[in-house]
């Protein structure tokens, strides 16, 4: 009887039909990775190409598993790289909207660490997914069109532009910021004591939009009226910007007596009465203040820099 001899080792047909099914395996899965930077994309096909070609047959077992250990650490080199790029693509793009979002807020005059621009900065930093990239839009949009999209932006950014002119052709009828600099100035020079007291009037956007750019003049104008009836004689009082008021105070060295005169000569302004359409309205405008001594400051050209702060400040 004739016996068989029972041969374990695959053909040569069949070794290299499992090689060619590796390469075919191998070019498939590169197909499906996606090309998110073209230059590693193209580095990655070809080491990767590289690698599929150390693949033919009748290689030892051993050479097999190492020359795939090669093509799967391909793999990870790329996802690795790629996971790289995104993140900083994501910083850029976040670092790029916070500047555009700072500089909108500086030309509306607004100081980008009070407490809403604060909160929708770390919303930039840190929105990911769709929906929180959706409710960061919405949010954007609610803060810089509080009354719609049609709107003017946030509280009237007009309103809130400093005045920088020498001139006294404003509504309230004082001279400009520029003035302000340089009465400061030579009240620095000569080493005077004093404190800067930025006047804020609030509501002036709500006013604008109800009855009209009149109304908010005649408001600054009464209110001008009303601190130069109250302040000392030596003080001084400029035409900051639409919705502000400066004043240079002499005197004063108690910084805690001053804001207690404040506070009472601004719970005193309580109404304000207005021309509208040739009547005479009543409006409540609220006042708030920001003092700082003069000697913290080391020139006048710091008025800017406090106007810019005080936003952020607290209202008193």
């Amino acid at each position: 009887m004739r016996q068989t001899v029972k041969n374990d080792k695959p053909n040569n047909a069949e070794a290299s039909g499992s090689e060619r099914f590796l390469s075919l395996l191998v070019d498939g899965a590169a197909l499906g990775v996606p090309q998110v930077d073209e230059t590693a994309y193209k580095a990655f096909r070809a080491n990767l190409s590289k690698q599929s070609l150390q693949l033919p047959d009748r290689l030892p077992e051993e050479e097999k598993l190492a020359q795939i250990r090669a093509v799967l650490q391909e793999f990870e080199n790329y996802r690795k790289s790629t996971e790289e790029v995104l993140r900083e693509r994501l910083a850029g793009w976040r670092s790029l909207v916070t500047l555009l979002f700072n500089e909108v807020l500086h030309s509306l005059g607004i100081d980008c660490v009070s407490c809403r621009p604060a909160e929708l900065l770390r919303a930039i930093a840190t929105a990911t997914s769709e929906q929180s990239l959706q409710d960061l839009r919405e949010r954007l949009e609610a803060y810089l069109h509080p009354a719609g999209t049609s709107s003017s932006p946030v509280e009237a950014s007009q309103l809130k532009k400093s005045d920088f002119s020498t001139a006294n052709d404003n509504a309230a009828g004082l001279r400009g910021g520029g003035s302000a600099i340089e009465d400061l100035k030579k009240l620095m020079e000569k080493n005077n004591q004093g404190s800067v007291v930025i006047f804020r009037l609030s509501c002036l956007n709500m006013i604008s939009q109800r009855f009209g750019p009149e109304a908010v003049e005649d408001c600054l104008m009464a209110v001008a009226a009303f601190l130069t009836e109250r302040l000392h004689a030596d003080d001084t009082i400029y035409h900051w910007s639409d919705s502000s008021l400066l004043a240079i105070l002499q005197g004063r060295p108690n910084e805690q007596i001053l804001n207690s005169e404040l506070e009472r000569i601004s719970m005193q302004n309580r109404e304000t009465t207005v021309s509208i359409g040739g009547h005479c309205t009543m409006l409540r405008i609220p006042l708030t203040f920001d003092v700082t001594p003069i000697e913290r400051l080391k020139s006048s050209e710091d008025l800017n820099k406090i106007s810019l702060l005080s936003y952020g400040g607290s209202a008193r």
